[in-house]
């Protein structure tokens, strides 16, 4: 007992002066506040001392751009031969020669393409994927999406396998080499994942232009981090005795790596490949801003001409996209995961890949058809439909009938909630904010964390985007509490029921693959522009991993330990709070801190609706073509996600020490 007691009493211990320093600490913050008129610098950072980080960027891209111009220059006509070749062959048509003696060859043949789209669901996930796939490429067509959709595919078709081959080459890197993969890779994918997208589309669009090899070029670089993850992830997990076998039966070096580790970690580097697919559609509908064309290009212009029905049906087309490349790719991961194998042994290509022969069959015999029959070359309009007028209808029908109601909704959210909210952080004092998340880093990860932790902060307030820096955690945290708040609950009653869980399952792994751009168009049909837009339409998009990861964590709660609290006499209620909980509360934190992630990102596209941010500062760099605005803003954003990512996995790793 004396033993207990005094144990208990040295874990209290820490945890009572903790209090008393934070308690001192908001006492010290409150009094800078008070004393603003004395110590206004400390308060609002002095305009005097504020750091032209911006114009220093960009005269260094300026730098680059005139110095090395024929190397920029170079790489856009490299990548242009095979992105043409894509895009002609799914989207335009190759043209050779000029004027009269032009001879044009038809583009693949959109009845060949659906049914490809069919045969490949088919061998990689029955019948059943192979009618949603080619179901998804049916509705395209008859939507009259198709030129579009197949832009959009064609950009993806070639940033893909450069992500998939970049990231794996890294991912052995960093694998093979542990110091590389701590001090370079990791930071570097860390700011690359946190780094908003449009900020990737100022350097691309100063140094290679307005062209979609710009676009195909910023695809690549935000979708290549997954496949260095899972490529790193893969090699580490497998297992010892599969690499003393390899060595044991004298392999080399490089025939360990390629014919016996990756193909073990293949599992996990397929759902590496997912991920890279589902970015890189993401991202391309984003880079139609910069010359991508495209599905996402139809959702902006139809979005600054408020044609909510036209944005709409181009919206519906990207995730009727979006849907059958993420249902193909985890058909084929699971595939490879399950060890199934679909090829059989024999000489003739056709018996090894049916499906592939008859789908390359397919679409030579129909394409050629197009040559002679026109609805076999374009999707003739006698047979597409258009729902623009009903969405439009059913807009007005809202609006005429639901206005006061829907008015009153968004002046209540914008007076009692969002305007104090945003004063309270507008006002925060920028040393206050430095010092209490430097607190925070030393308490939860020592002084590493902590210096970082500041000077990410400083940072912010030396480039003198402290406003707008502030404006931005604003926006992003009440949008992810609100997310947290619906997401949590959700997740705890799927974890206790399984027909929960099968109602809310399919449901969120659509919200997945939705892409972002598709969250503003209906919620701006209601709400119009504004904070009430960006908030609701950011909720929406990061709910999915507050809810995926708390129902995960109670599920994966050992069942004996269960077992023991009810046989100790605990009620329902008491194993869930003392013993369910608890445990899984390291997950449930991991899923809060990825819904704060994706908050972030979210909250930097609705600069489209009026936010007053961070993603504004972008958003208005990339119509300037600044490239030093655009990057220091883009670079504040990161650091915002930096912080908050470093501080939830620090005390995620506490929890998961104390539990152990």
């Amino acid at each position: 007992m004396t033993v207990t007691a005094s144990t208990s009493e040295a874990r209290s211990r820490p945890v009572q002066i903790w209090l008393v320093v934070w308690a001192c600490a908001f006492a010290a913050v409150l009094a800078v506040f008070l004393l603003q008129d004395r110590l206004p610098w400390a308060v609002n950072y002095p305009a005097g001392a504020i750091v032209s980080v911006a114009d220093w960027v960009s005269a260094l891209m300026n730098l680059i751009k005139s110095n090395f111009s024929w190397l920029t220059r170079s790489i856009t006509a490299a990548l242009g031969v095979p992105l043409d070749f894509a895009l002609n062959l799914l989207a335009k048509s190759f043209k050779i020669g000029r004027g009269a003696d032009m001879v044009v060859l038809p583009r693949l043949s959109w009845v060949g393409v659906c049914i490809a789209a069919f045969l490949a669901g088919r061998a990689a996930g029955g019948w059943k994927l192979g009618a949603l796939v080619g179901g998804c490429f049916l509705y395209i067509a008859l939507f009259g999406q198709w030129t579009s959709a197949m832009l959009t595919l064609g950009l993806i078709a070639i940033a893909v396998p450069f992500c998939i081959v970049t990231g794996l080459f890294v991912g052995i890197w960093a694998w093979r080499k542990p110091w590389a993969e701590r001090l370079l890779i990791s930071p570097a994918l860390d700011l690359m994942q946190t780094i908003p997208t449009f900020a990737y589309l100022i350097p691309m669009l100063l140094l290679f232009g307005n062209s979609p090899v710009s676009a195909m070029i910023a695809t690549a670089i935000f979708a290549t981090p997954p496949m260095v993850r899972a490529t790193m992830l893969g090699l580490s997990r497998v297992p010892s005795e599969i690499n003393d076998f390899s060595e044991m039966a004298g392999c080399t070096a490089r025939q360990k790596l390629w014919r016996v580790l990756l193909p073990s970690g293949r599992p996990a580097l397929m759902v590496g490949v997912n991920q890279v697919i589902m970015l890189a559609l993401n991202m391309v509908i984003i880079a139609s801003m910069i010359g991508a064309g495209g599905l996402g290009y139809d959702v902006l212009l139809a979005l600054r001409a408020l044609k909510i029905g036209e944005a709409m049906e181009a919206g519906l087309a990207i995730v009727a996209l979006a849907i059958a490349l993420d249902r193909l790719s985890q058909a084929i991961a699971r595939s490879h995961a399950q060890g199934h194998v679909y090829q059989e042994v024999s000489p003739s290509f056709w018996r090894r890949y049916p499906n592939l022969t008859l789908a390359i069959a397919v679409l030579a015999v129909t394409t050629l058809l197009g040559l002679f029959v026109p609805a076999f070359a374009a999707v003739p309009k006698a047979i597409t439909f258009t729902t623009a007028p009903m969405w439009k209808t059913a807009v007005s029908w809202i609006t005429i009938n639901f206005f006061d109601t829907i008015e009153a909704f968004r002046v209540a959210l914008i007076l009692n909630v969002l305007n104090p909210v945003r004063a309270f952080c507008e006002g925060f004092p920028w040393l206050g904010a430095v010092f209490l998340l430097g607190l925070a880093g030393y308490q939860l990860g020592g002084l590493r964390l902590a210096v970082l932790v500041a000077a990410l902060t400083i940072f912010c307030a030396v480039t003198g985007l402290w406003e707008k820096t502030m404006a931005t955690v604003y926006l992003c945290g009440i949008s992810a509490f609100i997310a947290c708040l619906i997401g949590i609950p959700i997740g705890l009653m799927a974890s206790r029921s399984d027909r929960v869980e099968k109602v809310v399952t399919p449901v969120i792994d659509t919200l997945q693959v939705l892409p972002s751009f598709c969250f503003i168009i209906p919620v701006v049909m209601l709400f119009r522009v504004g904070d009430v837009t960006a908030m609701i339409a950011t909720v929406a998009f990061a709910v999915v991993p507050a809810i995926r990861y708390t129902n995960y964590g109670l599920r994966q709660v050992p069942p004996a330990l269960i077992e023991a609290a009810k046989v100790s006499g605990c009620t329902k209620r008491q194993t869930f709070l003392r013993v369910q909980l608890p445990l899984a509360l390291p997950e449930i934190m991991l899923g809060v801190n990825q819904t704060i992630l994706m908050a972030l990102a979210m909250i930097i596209i609705c600069a489209m609706v009026g936010t007053r941010d961070l993603g504004q500062e972008v958003f208005i760099a990339l119509s300037k073509a600044d490239s030093g605005r655009g990057i220091v803003a883009g670079l504040a954003i990161a650091f915002i996600g930096i912080i908050a990512d470093r501080l939830f996995n620090a005390w995620t790793a506490k929890a998961r020490a104390r539990l152990e």
